[in-house]
């Protein structure tokens, strides 16, 4: 595996341990929002927009590590960097600007 390959393996696996971290505080945030809800409305309005907040970011949180998850499982199997589509390999700049990238750009493009 070539040096950038190896950086970029090193950037999915930190990017995975901060998605896993978010996730939790994310998580251990959505059970205080299972308690009552305070007396005020006002209060209660605000209150119930952070909820639909926390939720929105666990699940864009949710979706990136399973593509980050799905990333390190190409490195495991000797995939990664290979475009799940055609086979061809997927452009260096792109893994650079999105390591978990899964497809190049002629079959994202199509």
């Amino acid at each position: 595996m070539s040096k950038e390959h190896l950086d970029l393996v090193a950037q999915l696996n930190a990017r995975r341990d901060e998605l896993t971290d978010r996730l939790a505080r994310l998580d251990h945030e959505a059970r205080r929002s299972s308690e009552p809800l305070v007396a005020d409305f006002a209060e209660q309005a605000v209150q119930r927009e952070n909820d639909d907040v926390v939720d929105r970011l666990r699940e864009s949180t949710t979706a990136e590590l399973r593509e980050v998850t799905a990333a390190l499982r190409r490195v495991a199997a000797g995939t990664y960097g290979r475009c799940l589509h055609c086979g061809s390999p997927i452009e260096a700049a792109r893994l650079r600007a999105v390591p978990y990238s899964s497809l190049c750009m002629s079959c994202v493009e199509r």
